[in-house]
């Protein structure tokens, strides 16, 4: 949620029904009603402040701003070419001030919805659970869908608005699409610890030619990153499993001199307790692969699916995926 400074603003306090917020000052309602009643006297009866004491208000902005607001005269006062100006930008203020309060007010009282969600399966097996865990706990009658896809179609399921929230690669946005947060996730060698490779603090693409890959099965997208890097050296990399499947791809690689092409995500509590070993590639390409909260660019999101999304947005900021 975003703010937008006022010209005139200097904090003072508006009460709302459960909260005092600090948001913006009274000389906005002051104006707006002066000009609406066409009388100095008129608003600050509605106002219920002193006469005297509206216009020196109204005349210490005139004085900041270097320019006339209203014009007085016998009948009451009438905007100047100027205070027309300042009246739109006074009456857009306020509803903007009145739609925070309604938002922060759906966020607040938020008890029930419904949160669609297409993630990778390496998201859904790492950072997912834990996240929905948490915003469950605060929110308990809040539900889920979770499907996991391929990253071309959950891009595609975002722009589409048959999701609410995509957990995906972020490289290449599609339009209708924009990334809320963004973690560089570059990919890298997956195997044990007693591998050949294992010790390398870096691998060249060119050094697991030796060496059955497994692979995720969206090597086959004409998008495959990992396809660019290896056509800029003119190689191929033999693999023995294509899979769409990460515990698959995790079974495969222990206990065998397989190496496993993926990004750290999906394998955070076997690199942690080092059951598994992830060593860089030394590829300008693999290192540029980020993931990414994805929403729409169309329309903002309803509260609840708003505030999974910056759960999940600080969820994935807080890994360490690029070392």
């Amino acid at each position: 949620m975003s703010l937008v400074r006022c010209a005139f603003c200097s904090a003072t306090t508006i009460r709302t029904e459960r909260h005092a917020w600090p948001m913006h000052d009274k000389f906005l309602n002051y104006f707006d009603e002066t000009a609406r009643q066409g009388s100095i006297r008129k608003a600050a009866a509605v106002l219920n402040m002193s006469s005297s004491s509206l216009n020196r208000k109204i005349i210490s902005t005139e004085n900041r701003l270097g320019v006339r607001l209203f014009d007085r005269h016998a009948d009451g006062v009438e905007l100047t070419s100027a205070g027309a100006v300042v009246l739109e930008h006074c009456r857009n203020t306020l509803m903007d001030y009145q739609r925070i309060l309604g938002a922060v007010s759906d966020i607040r009282d938020m008890r029930t919805g419904h949160v669609n969600i297409a993630t990778l399966d390496s998201v859904a097996l790492t950072v997912l659970p834990g996240a929905l865990k948490q915003f469950n706990a605060d929110y308990p009658q809040i539900t889920f869908t979770v499907q996991t896809a391929q990253p071309d179609e959950i891009m595609q399921m975002v722009a589409d608005g048959a999701v609410d929230i995509g957990l995906s690669f972020s490289n290449e946005l599609h339009p209708q699409v924009r990334s809320q947060a963004e973690k560089s996730t570059p990919i890298g060698a997956i195997m044990v610890p007693g591998h050949p490779l294992a010790e390398r603090d870096v691998i060249e693409l060119v050094d697991l030619r030796q060496y059955q890959m497994i692979r995720s099965y969206d090597a086959f997208s004409h998008r495959s990153i990992l396809n660019e890097a290896m056509a800029d050296l003119g190689i191929t990399l033999p693999t023995q499993i294509f899979t769409n499947s990460l515990p698959l791809a995790k079974s495969m690689i222990d206990g065998s001199n397989c190496v496993g092409l993926y990004s750290k995500i999906g394998f955070l509590k076997e690199i942690e307790t080092e059951l598994l070993r992830y060593v860089p590639v030394s590829s300008s390409i693999l290192k540029e692969l980020r993931i990414g909260v994805l929403i729409s660019s169309k329309s903002a999101l309803p509260p609840v699916q708003h505030g999974l999304s910056r759960r999940l947005a600080k969820a994935l900021r807080g890994l360490r995926l690029d070392s």
